[in-house]
Formats: C-alpha cells, sequence, structure tokens
C-alpha cells in the first residue's frame, strides 16, 4: 500500500509540474509585444503617426510597447527610421529615433545606416 501512494504521489507531482508549464506558455505567448495593429485601430494609429512626423512610409505597427498602447514606425523621406508611441486615444505620447534595422531586430551593428561611408 505504501508503494501505490509513492507512485500516487509522483504522478500528481508530474500532473502539477505539466499544468504549471502549460500555463506558464499561455501566459507567455499570450504577450501583446511585437502584435501587429489591425483594423480601424491600424487605420487610427498610422494617420495619428503620419500626421506627427509629417509622412514616411509606415514600416511596422504594434500593440503596448514600452508603456504606450500603440507604437508605429515610419522611415522618413531622408531615410532615418522613428518609433510614434500614442496612447488609448491616438494622441501621441512622443517619439523617438528607432533602432530596428530593416528586418525589425535590433541594429547594432554600429553604423547610421544612410548607405555612405561616415557615421554622421
Amino acid at each position: 500500500m505504501r508503494v501505490r501512494r509513492s507512485y500516487l504521489a509522483v504522478a500528481v507531482a508530474a500532473v502539477v509540474v505539466i499544468g504549471a508549464a502549460a500555463i506558464g506558455g499561455v501566459a507567455v505567448a499570450g504577450n501583446g509585444d511585437d502584435e501587429p495593429l489591425t483594423g480601424t485601430t491600424y487605420d487610427r494609429a498610422v494617420a495619428a503617426a503620419l500626421e506627427f512626423t509629417g509622412g514616411g512610409v509606415v514600416t511596422e505597427t504594434e500593440i503596448g510597447d514600452d508603456g504606450a498602447a500603440y507604437e508605429v514606425e515610419i522611415r522618413l523621406d531622408d531615410g532615418s527610421q522613428v518609433e510614434v508611441q500614442l496612447d488609448e486615444s491616438f494622441a501621441v505620447l512622443g517619439s523617438e529615433p528607432d533602432d530596428d534595422g530593416p528586418d525589425g531586430e535590433d541594429d547594432d551593428d554600429g553604423d547610421d545606416d544612410d548607405g555612405d561611408d561616415d557615421d554622421d
């Protein structure tokens, strides 16, 4: 009888561990970072960001990054990239130069990505 209880305790512990891992995986997968905007949310965020920057080409949008409700990345006419942060009502909270490369990954190669050989 004692052996059966040991097996039962091990089985229960295994179920608890597997269940906790599954719940943790769902929590991580449900994180909104890097989730692109869609529909009218996309339209309103892009309009607000482009009005703020005075034009450009939208390269990426995302939900809830860096304390903002929405974020829109725009490549300006001079080739620079800027991130515009918006609140829930699409008001601009601020903007900053974007350090992402063309593929959306951090571009830490040390150059200014403007195509010339200087770092200006």
